[in-house]
């Protein structure tokens, strides 16, 4: 790979569609390796735009509009980081060889929304998933929660960050789980994934990148993430999470296996639950995973500096340096602009790093940062992490 100088005419163009905390990391990466990058979000001032070379605020649903900028742009590479994007002006995009996907326009939008990604896992390769039904209106609902029985999670078959999630343990829940999908989903709002509640011990994330410097694809591995949800959202994770040999090896056959099906190169963000040795398909994302940010502190490239590197077909090393954790720190109050207190009191906890990200107006569940520690074992680093994010507090202007 041969790679330009930023704002020249010899510059290796990024464009990144998506701005928020973990593209601001993808576009570090990038820049760390020279690379002009262009970033793209939905409103204006995304962590993302504060740091790229150039920013657009565009909907990325338009297809003409993405299309339009595209040709405009001209990047060699488009990395897709959120999933409410119009896939076909992807696919036209590439068809004019005006520029690649990646990992591919295909995987972009076979896992934009749940309902493709589960239907190529279950149907197609065969992987073991939770029992599963999609509805498009409640009366479709109430039957498929029937069929595929209570408890059941509901989802929109397109969101992001646990939006519009919710478990329902009988028929007089679905209502409430129904409006609240329908308020959290992203462009095909009026439809939802029923998915079966697998009784499991533990969830994880592998992070799987397929990569290449010599010509042939490699599959590698990152140490297996165990992370902890509320509302559907994460709000810690930690890495290395123990597993026997033989469900990481489960785990390891059914990531490389579904991202293989989807092919190109990247990160892929895997979700797999695990009860004993037996290891459950749940989701995967073409992309850095949210839990992954704890790889900031654990391993000798980040998932955002791996990411780059596969991107760029450039040697990757997965190798994990220590364990570590991380914890999110919520906006807290709801404010167009925000100022935080307790920074100095976090970083006094030892081996731990605060990023907040920059976002222009906090929610009170909003991310608005997070703590990345490390320690000797991953009891300690929780421990630490949570103790840090506990001293950061957001302050309303």
């Amino acid at each position: 790979m041969i790679i330009g100088t930023p704002l020249s005419d010899t510059a290796t163009k990024v464009m990144l569609l998506g701005a928020g905390e973990l593209g601001k990391e993808v576009i570090i990466a990038f820049q760390r390796l020279g690379i002009e990058v262009i970033a793209v979000d939905r409103y204006a001032k995304a962590p993302g735009h504060q740091v790229a070379h150039r920013s657009h605020v565009i909907d990325m649903t338009d297809r003409d509009a993405l299309l339009a900028l595209i040709k405009h742009e001209k990047p060699h590479f488009v990395v897709p980081e959120i999933e409410a994007i119009a896939t076909d002006a992807l696919a036209e995009a590439v068809e004019d060889g005006i520029t690649e996907v990646i990992p591919t326009a295909r995987a972009t939008q076979l896992t934009m929304n749940r309902e493709g990604i589960r239907r190529l896992a279950a149907e197609e390769l065969g992987l073991p998933t939770s029992k599963y039904a999609f509805a498009n209106n409640f009366e479709e609902l109430t039957e498929a929660a029937k069929t595929v029985g209570f408890p059941c999670v509901i989802k929109p078959i397109m969101s992001s960050s646990g939006k519009g999630q919710s478990v329902v343990h009988d028929a007089d829940g679905l209502e409430h789980a129904w409006d609240y999908a329908l308020a959290g989903g992203r462009v095909n709002k009026q439809r939802v994934i029923i998915e079966g509640f697998v009784d499991f011990d533990y969830e994880i994330t592998l992070l799987t990148v397929r990569s290449t410097h010599s010509g042939a694809i490699t599959t590698s591995f990152c140490e297996p993430i165990g992370h902890k949800q509320e509302r559907g959202d994460y709000i810690e994770s930690w890495q290395p999470h123990p597993m026997s040999e033989t469900a990481l090896a489960s785990a390891r056959h059914i990531a490389e296996k579904v991202t293989a099906a989807l092919g190109g190169r990247g990160v892929f963000g895997v979700e797999l639950f695990v009860k004993g040795d037996d290891v459950y398909f749940s989701e995967v994302s073409p992309r850095p995973h949210d839990t992954g940010l704890v790889t900031l502190a654990t391993q000798r490239y980040s998932e955002f500096e791996l990411h780059a590197r596969a991107v760029l077909r450039l040697p990757v090393d997965t190798s994990l340096r220590e364990p570590g954790a991380s914890a999110v720190i919520y906006g807290g109050v709801d404010s167009r602009s925000v100022r935080f207190s307790g920074i100095a009191d976090a970083l006094d906890v030892p081996g731990v790093d605060v990023r907040l990200f920059g976002k222009p107006e906090s929610f009170e569940f909003r991310r608005m940062g997070v703590v990345v520690a490390s320690a000797e074992n991953i009891d300690v680093a929780r421990e630490r992490a949570r103790e840090a994010a506990a001293c950061v507090k957001p302050i309303a202007d």
